[in-house]
């Protein structure tokens, strides 16, 4: 018969041994499900993050990202193609598997996407088109003819009598082009609404700004400034402000912009700026995050997804949604 002391001495060591087995088995189990979890890394590029556009638009991808246990990178190449193709180079080698992409350059951008398809990189374009979308799953924008359309339907209605009309769009980024477009469209053959002057590169306040005083310095008797987006009209505006200190000629002048953004949505409230057709840049980041999960998920996803625009004014304003973005 085992004495006790031995006895004692067997029962603590197969209770030992019990307990790291269990340790192990624990451990084993936390690496296989820690492994299957383990955090993608998804990129985001855009043209410039000098907009809170694509502030509101990353943030609302970034929202979707982090829910899922994932990890959003995101690059600022500031209106540089060059700049953003090495970034995206640079993404791809941090272990990439997902890329948000919003060109500085349209079409310049397509090496970049070349090397994300060899690389296994699925790529969403976001907020606009791509002059070559071999390589991209899925493009998510808004409605870019409706936005252009829109605008030259509510300057029609308050300037039926004709305008003369100073546009500000930016020639590598299609969506500006596609709504410069839209508007042209709908007063082709009214010759009472006369294009006079425009500018091809202003997508930033500060250029619309600069580009605005040189074409108002020349034509001080337009009514009309089409900013393709927000911060080109905004900036237009400014210069047209400016004047009217410089000057005191208090010229009466349409501004119409592209995005609805907070800062729009103030000056349509002072009465300074006319309408912006609104996009709806959370709502848009939302829709792409979820068709990237569902294409990692196997699903099949749509090429085109369109994302609809409507009409600000200061008759549509929403009181209650004048701080934030839709």
């Amino acid at each position: 018969m085992m004495k006790p002391e031995r006895r004692k001495l067997f029962t603590f060591l197969l209770i030992c041994g019990a307990a790291s087995a269990a340790a192990a088995l624990i451990i084993r189990s936390s690496a296989r499900v820690i492994g299957e979890h383990s955090p993608r890394i998804f990129g985001a590029t855009y043209m410039t993050m000098n907009n809170p556009y694509f502030t509101a638009l990353n943030e609302s991808i970034r929202e979707v990202v982090e829910a899922h246990g994932d990890i959003l990178l995101t690059r600022d190449p500031a209106q540089n193609q060059e700049r953003q193709n090495e970034q995206i180079s640079e993404m791809i080698d941090e272990g990439m598997t997902v890329l948000f992409a919003n060109p500085a350059d349209w079409a310049a951008i397509d090496p970049a996407l070349e090397e994300c398809r060899k690389a296994g990189v699925a790529v969403f374009a976001v907020d606009t088109t791509l002059y070559n979308t071999d390589n991209v799953i899925s493009v998510i924008q808004s409605d870019q003819y409706e936005a252009g359309r829109l605008v030259a339907e509510d300057m029609m209605k308050r300037k039926p009598d004709g305008a003369r009309i100073i546009t500000l769009d930016h020639y590598n980024v299609h969506s500006t082009v596609i709504r410069l477009q839209a508007f042209l469209d709908q007063i082709e053959g009214l010759g009472r609404y006369q294009v006079i002057d425009s500018s091809d590169d202003a997508s930033e306040i500060e250029v619309g700004n600069r580009d605005m005083k040189r074409m108002l310095a020349l034509n001080p008797d337009m009514d009309v400034v089409f900013g393709a987006n927000d911060p080109a009209a905004i900036g237009a505006l400014s210069a047209i402000q400016s004047d009217r200190e410089r000057t005191g000629y208090r010229r009466s002048v349409l501004v119409y912009g592209v995005d609805g953004s907070p800062d729009a949505k103030a000056l349509i409230r002072k009465g300074e700026m006319t309408g912006s057709a609104v996009q709806y840049p959370i709502r848009m980041g939302r829709m792409a995050a979820d068709l990237a999960y569902r294409y990692l998920a196997g699903e099949p996803v749509p090429k085109n997804c369109d994302v609809e625009v409507t009409m600000l004014t200061a008759e549509t304003l929403d009181p209650d949604n004048l701080n934030s973005w839709q």
